[in-house]
């Protein structure tokens, strides 16, 4: 899943995601009721903003970010994957409009 930009959708990624076989879900531009984890983004960029020391390096930075990523309870990211259906209905019933999520 990612959210339309041009670096997902290089000719190198779309080869790759053909030659592993996975299928990409359509999305809209710009919809972050549509894609999940951009519901993770904000509580990683916390997490990472609240280390202490706060990281100084784009080395730490990388280092940090990939520590709490990998902090993220596996449920979460369950959760919020099992929730694509009703988003999904929800965007259909506003029509695309802002939601609750």
């Amino acid at each position: 899943m990612d959210d339309n930009s041009r670096p997902h959708r290089a000719n190198l990624v779309e080869d790759s995601l053909f030659e592993e076989g996975i299928v990409r879900m359509e999305l809209q531009a710009c919809s972050p009721d549509r894609n999940p984890i951009e519901h993770v983004w904000d509580p990683l960029g916390r997490r990472v903003a609240g280390r202490q020391p706060p990281p100084q390096t784009l080395q730490e930075l990388e280092r940090a970010l990939l520590e709490e990523r990998d902090r993220i309870p596996q449920l979460v990211i369950n959760s919020l994957i099992d929730s694509m259906p009703q988003r999904s209905l929800t965007l259909l019933v506003v029509r695309g409009n802002h939601t609750t999520y």
